[in-house]
């Protein structure tokens, strides 16, 4: 019987619950952990509000075998399995989206979500192109309550934070058969970064309308806001002129008062499905989402002097960036009886277009940098010249796929899909020349199989392929090949108390060409952009075991261990600057009206290898280290909580990011958190 069939939802709103009884996110079943032959792991909403987990950024720090890093104050770049994650998806529809333009897709807030499931190897099958690594889903909140439902909540924190939250939800109509949601937060802070501020508005409002007893209708739309001052592009200096090794406070900044890295995320979407008597299931999907950013900036290059802090370079821009994507997917699910056992198949289609431009300002005036050392961000703001176009980008990505479920016998099951995708980008670089490439019939094949041990256990083995378009280009300036890999998985599963408790364990193999590894000392001809070049034969090995949900019915936990091995052909490693060994637990526990709860994140330590200023080859590393979290929630009433989390207790100084143009950045030190929250 599959999770569907039996009636298991993956809704983790409401729950109390660190796991879900399915998924859809790795083959677009309906699916039960223990049914899902690939590595899953759900960030369920009590996990998010236990922890007080803010952004997609924080979401994939506690997520097992997932690492982030910070290129600097707005944006983050994530990885898995050793390779870079760059499927974002939302609501199960992919989002492209690029680093190097960032407009807010890392920082979108977890307050606008139910979930977030995280399919670690290759995702071909329900992303198209895409990296070995993993797929991040962000799952809508919907409005599914026809009784008055929601919590409003105040918070104060460190660095001058106040933050103010509703979310409300109930029905419409007095039949129940349209019910609406609204959600909203407003947030100013300061940073530990000297400086730096923020400003944040979050809004989402969405309709549930039951059309018929068998037909739902959800439309909705969201919005997001982010204000940031001071923000730094790029890192702190590594070494001084020199060649010695700088050490900064935490706190400093590169950036000047006037610099921002603003954005907005604004999408409208809808979504229809109908289910048979026959329990054939149709879903339609259409979402637009538009992302701008205003990014004026400041970077800082050079090494300073050790004595006098003079010896950097400043260089202004003003960039506008606008990313529009409109998705359309359509799929059809349909389950059948034949040999005496059921079965399930899913076939869809989904079109994806992709608009983006940017434009430059170029600063008509500069000033020196100074003394560092006395850097107080006071750096006059250039005169800025006319608004030109700088770059454009069209992508659109056509896919058709089908997958079945088939159950061989009473204690095996099946999986096998494969995806067919047209893939074609075009648009203008920097310099005014014009490119157009593009991969048709693209074949990402995926196949599972599960065999059911008793009522407890499950094991399975299953593979799977994807390729991915790269924009990196080498030191001639030519864009490297499409990624082209396989991925191979076996495992075990578990699950506990009547699936309260769900564990795993994992051993993959990921044999990949073309990917991408940076040239050390190379650049793109015309620029300062990091060249690259393409790795042979690169391969990952690894293991990861996780365990999510209730041991009892006062105390959850959530704890993973990931290790891998990545190297080339010749044997060397690859993407060093990604920890090889990570883990993380996160554990509450209930007395009464007091709930005390603790969590930790270790990685083992990563480097990269850089040019120094005296022209050396020089080693950046972070040793390994653990932050530590912790959290207390009294209710004061059956409506009115108070909690508090402490993030970092132990106040460790450490790297967020090595290496990224030869800078480095800090990650933050200890600080806090306290809401008071009335629930209803």
């Amino acid at each position: 019987m599959t999770a569907e069939s039996a009636g298991a939802s993956p809704v983790t709103e409401g729950t109390g619950s660190y796991t879900t009884e399915a998924t859809r996110t790795a083959t677009r079943l309906t699916l039960a952990p223990r049914e899902t032959p690939q590595s899953v792991s759900v960030i369920t909403r009590q996990v998010m509000d236990d922890f007080a987990v803010e952004s997609i950024t924080d979401v994939v720090n506690m997520t097992t075998g997932v690492s982030s890093k910070a290129f600097d104050s707005s944006r983050n770049g994530f990885s898995a399995r050793g390779f870079d994650i760059t499927n974002l998806m939302v609501d199960g529809v992919p989002t492209t989206w690029s680093a190097g333009w960032a407009a807010g897709e890392t920082q979108m807030d977890t307050l606008l979500y139910d979930r977030v499931e995280v399919v670690r190897g290759a995702t071909g099958l329900v992303t198209g192109a895409g990296n070995p690594s993993a797929a991040i889903n962000m799952v809508r909140k919907r409005a599914d309550s026809v009784q008055p439902r929601g919590f409003v909540s105040g918070q104060v924190g460190s660095w001058d934070r106040y933050q103010g939250t509703v979310d409300l939800s109930g029905a419409l109509h007095d039949s129940g058969k349209i019910r609406g949601r609204v959600v909203g937060s407003y947030l100013e802070e300061s940073s530990y970064i000297d400086l730096a501020e923020n400003e944040k508005q979050v809004l989402l409002g969405t309709l549930g309308i039951d059309l018929t007893d068998s037909t739902l209708l959800n439309l909705g739309a969201s919005y997001q806001e982010n204000s940031p001052t001071a923000s730094m592009w790029g890192g702190l200096p590594t070494w001084f002129s020199d060649g010695t090794r700088t050490d900064w406070s935490s706190s400093k900044t590169t950036a000047p008062e006037w610099a921002e890295w603003a954005s907005t995320q604004t999408t409208y979407y809808a979504n229809l499905e109908h289910t048979f008597d026959s329990g054939v299931r149709l879903y339609g999907a259409y979402s637009r989402a538009t992302n701008e950013a205003d990014l004026r900036l400041l970077y800082l290059s050079g090494a300073p002097d050790k004595t006098t802090g003079l010896g950097m370079s400043a260089s202004p821009t003003w960039y506008d960036v606008s990313r529009e994507q409109d998705t359309l997917d359509l799929s059809a699910t349909i389950p059948f009886y034949f040999a005496g056992q059921d079965h399930e198949v899913v076939i869809g289609s989904m079109y994806s277009q992709q608009e983006l431009v940017t434009e430059r300002r170029a600063a008509l005036t500069s000033s020196p940098v100074g003394n560092y050392f006395e850097w107080n961000g006071a750096y006059p703001e250039p005169e800025w010249g006319p608004s030109a176009v700088y770059t454009t980008q069209d992508t659109d990505e056509l896919g058709a796929y089908a997958v079945a479920r088939l159950r061989l016998a009473d204690p095996l099951q099946l999986i096998i899909g494969s995806r067919i995708s047209d893939w074609e980008t075009s648009g203008m670089k920097w310099d005014g020349s014009t490119y157009k490439f593009e991969h048709e019939h693209e074949i990402t094949p995926y196949a599972g199989l599960i065999y059911d041990i008793n009522d407890q256990y499950s094991t399975y083995v299953s593979y799977s392929e994807i390729f991915n378009p790269q924009d990196y280009q080498d030191r001639n300036g030519d864009y490297l090949d499409p990624l082209e890999g396989q991925n191979y998985e076996a495992g075990i599963k578990a699950e506990y108390f009547g699936g309260r408790l769900n564990a795993s364990l994992a051993v993959f193999r990921i044999e990949q060409d073309n990917l991408a590894q940076p040239d050390i000392g190379q650049v793109v001809p015309g620029g300062i952009a990091q060249a690259y070049y393409a790795a042979q034969g690169t391969t990952s090995d690894g293991y990861e075991i996780e365990v999510s949900g209730a041991l009892t019915e006062n105390w959850n936990l959530l704890v993973g261990w990931a290790q891998f091995s990545a190297e080339d052909a010749d044997g060397e490693k690859v993407n060093t600057r990604y920890p090889r060994r990570s883990a993380n637990l996160f554990t509450t526990y209930r007395m009464g009206r007091l709930t005390l709860g603790g969590g930790v994140n270790w990685e083992d330590g990563n480097y990269t290898i850089a040019t120094n200023p005296l022209g050396q080859r020089d080693k950046l590393e972070q040793s390994s280290y653990a932050l530590v979290n912790v959290m207390a929630r009294y209710a004061l009433s059956d409506e009115l909580s108070l909690q508090l989390n402490v993030d970092n207790l132990l106040d460790k100084k450490y790297y967020s990011q090595i290496g990224f143009y030869q800078q480095h950045a800090f990650g933050e030190p200890r600080n806090g958190k306290l809401e008071l929250r009335y629930s209803f």
